[in-house]
């Protein structure tokens, strides 16, 4: 598929600023989008001649704060309404959003809406026998609970979109909400690492699919903290990584490229990159492009190593699909299009028409310092 640098520019800008997404809003939000999406951003005036460079660069960054923290207040909005119907809820705020890798600046907050009145545990912890048994399962209790807010959403936010045929979520959007959020019922799993020390990134959640129906055990806040640990170690560069590949993502596939592969496999892919090459980024924010070229181009030619990488929290492998491991593939092709467009910009006398290696392009833009 064709790709038009200009026109993913702007795909870029419309993106970070929310413009994208209008539908999804109420009247105020809007005009609040609308009314700042003139703004300039800083990265939209590094590179002024050099727009595959400058897309890249772009392409990196956080979306502006206030859009965040816009979409977390809503999230606690929607869950404090909630929690007048059911008292026996807790909320946690989960995904791309608290991490800080979305790349929308209107982003559906996942909520995570949890019975405090219900628990599963490991029974080999040390705290087993502390705990009280129960005839409940977790099907059933997350069942009534997914029934409950269902109802209570409509009656609390009357004038709001609820979608109600998501397995794992109920989505709700518009009326009085500045952003969309996606309610997902859910408990807590206290494992054995979280009954020893009582670390919120140890406990595990339970959630329902309804549409098989089934219970699935997540650990969303272990895999916050490993990717924060790790981003911190490499000063922000992993999270730039992943931003990076998720806005190639988006665009290539408003382009018609399919590529399945999610926002949760992309970070936890990026978790596995050289961690001194995103280091460098710091300093040279084009290494970091070059470093997930040749991580994606050694696990598309490397199918056996990239089949053993495991997500951040172990609990399973990466590409343990066909179809994760060929949506990797792909956008390793979006990327290989990207370094060699902005290797072109920063050495204008390479021509990949000759058969440039891949580690000349990279070279060509690693140790390039670009004014910002």
């Amino acid at each position: 598929m064709a790709r038009d640098i200009n026109n993913r520019l702007d795909k870029l800008r419309l993106r970070r600023k929310g413009v994208d997404r209008l539908g999804r809003l109420n009247e105020a939000s809007r005009k609040e989008i609308l009314s700042k999406s003139a703004a300039t951003e800083k990265w939209q005036t590094r590179a002024p001649t050099q727009a595959y460079t400058r897309y890249a660069l772009g392409a990196m960054q956080e979306v502006g704060p206030e859009y965040t923290r816009i979409s977390i207040e809503t999230a606690e909005r929607v869950g404090n309404q909630i929690a007048k119907s059911i008292d026996t809820l807790e909320f946690r705020i989960q995904g791309s959003v608290p991490l800080n890798i979305h790349i929308r600046g209107v982003s559906d907050v996942d909520l995570l809406a949890l019975d405090t009145g219900f628990l599963v545990f490991h029974s080999s912890g040390p705290s087993a026998s502390s705990y009280s048994p129960t005839a409940r399962r977790s099907l059933g209790v997350l069942d009534d609970l997914r029934s409950s807010i269902e109802k209570i959403l409509p009656a609390i936010f009357p004038a709001a979109d609820v979608d109600t045929s998501g397995g794992k979520a109920i989505a709700i959007s518009g009326g009085s909400l500045a952003r969309p959020v996606d309610v997902v019922p859910s408990h807590w799993y206290d494992t054995i690492a979280y009954q020893q020390s009582r670390q919120l990134h140890e406990r595990g959640v339970v959630i329902l699919d309804r549409k098989v129906p089934k219970t699935i055990e997540n650990f969303p806040f272990k895999h916050i903290k490993l990717i924060e640990d790790r981003c911190n170690s490499c000063l922000g560069g992993l999270r730039k990584a992943i931003r990076l590949c998720k806005n190639v993502k988006a665009d290539a596939i408003e382009e018609g490229t399919k590529i399945s592969f999610s926002s949760f496999d992309i970070a936890a892919t990026m978790y596995h990159a050289d961690q001194t090459a995103l280091k460098i980024g710091y300093l040279y924010e084009l290494r970091i492009l070059a470093e997930v070229q040749r991580h994606l181009d050694y696990l598309y030619h490397n199918p056996e190593e990239a089949k053993k990488l495991h997500v951040p929290d172990g609990s399973r492998v990466i590409f343990d699909t066909k179809e994760k491991y060929e949506g990797m593939k792909a956008l390793s092709h979006e990327i290989n299009d990207l370094v060699k467009n902005v290797a072109k910009e920063q050495r204008p006398l390479l021509t990949f028409d000759l058969g440039v290696p891949w580690g000349v392009a990279r070279d060509a833009i690693d140790s390039i310092e670009i004014p910002g």
